[in-house]
């Protein structure tokens, strides 16, 4: 990992908005259907990702049952997951920050869904290890400061 993105990790803030969300998997030709879902929601988080197979929607769990009738087709994750947003200004071309943050979970057992935005990155985390995740997080940036003095 770069000097860089440990010091970024240092400084990050860790920031959840203390709510449960679930990945929805719709086919590929329900892009507008989920973009439309997407803009009529108007939260803080959700995510739109689409590929040459599927469309996924990470949305808020009490979301889902409010476009329940839209979104008939969509398979449901049975696993809610809690955000974790790494409020720290990343530039795109940082090399090995989730993979720090991928190392620490994963020496818990935790794993991660990793959403990048422009400047920043969030990872969603199944929401029973949520607290442990978070404990494991705030435990590297104290050692770490502690060992970089």
């Amino acid at each position: 990992m770069t000097a860089l993105a440990d010091a970024l990790l240092r400084q990050a803030r860790l920031i959840s908005d203390e709510r449960d969300y679930r990945m929805l998997r719709l086919p590929p030709q329900a892009i507008t259907l989920a973009a439309g879902v997407l803009a009529e929601l108007g939260q803080a988080f959700a995510a739109l990702i689409v590929d040459k197979d599927e469309v996924t929607l990470i949305l808020p769990e009490e979301a889902i049952s409010f476009f329940d009738s839209r979104l008939r087709r969509a398979a449901v994750s049975e696993q809610t997951y809690r955000l974790i947003t790494l409020d720290v200004q990343l530039d795109p071309d940082l090399v090995g920050f989730i993979a720090r943050i991928a190392e620490i979970l994963a020496a818990e057992g935790i794993p991660l869904l990793s959403v990048a935005a422009y400047s920043r990155d969030h990872i969603l985390v199944p929401a029973q290890d949520f607290d442990k995740a978070m404990q494991a997080l705030h435990q590297y940036q104290k050692e770490s400061v502690t060992a970089w003095k």
